[in-house]
């Protein structure tokens, strides 16, 4: 298990907007996002998703695992779940983007792992 901050997803009620926002705001560069509908976002020092159709979300934060079955059955093991959120695992986006998982801890409190691409 790693457990460094590894990619950050923001949901916002219009990518668009929030580029404009978050660009203004950062200077963060922007590229098409996976699905088409958001953005991955450079930063000087984590990689970050942006997607619509979410007002009001807060950050998902996601922590890096080097292998996503173990960490997932360490997270079922200390009492956390799964939350099945329909995470594209496509070999295109598995290739370019790693693996992610959105869980919930022992509390229910939400955070995502993330097993990067393998290089």
């Amino acid at each position: 298990m790693n457990g460094a901050i590894s990619f950050f997803e923001l949901g916002v009620a219009d990518a668009e907007r929030g580029r404009a926002f978050y660009a203004g705001l950062f200077g963060w560069a922007f590229a098409t996002g996976p699905s088409g509908a958001g953005w991955h976002i450079t930063t000087p020092s984590v990689p970050g998703g942006m997607h619509p159709g979410d007002p009001g979300a807060s950050p998902y934060l996601f922590f890096a695992v080097d292998d996503m079955d173990a960490a997932l059955a360490r997270v079922r093991s200390l009492g956390g779940e799964i939350v099945d959120m329909g995470l594209s695992d496509s070999s295109e986006t598995v290739a370019r983007f790693g693996r992610f998982e959105f869980c919930r801890d022992d509390q229910g409190s939400p955070f995502g792992l993330h097993e990067p691409p393998r290089s």
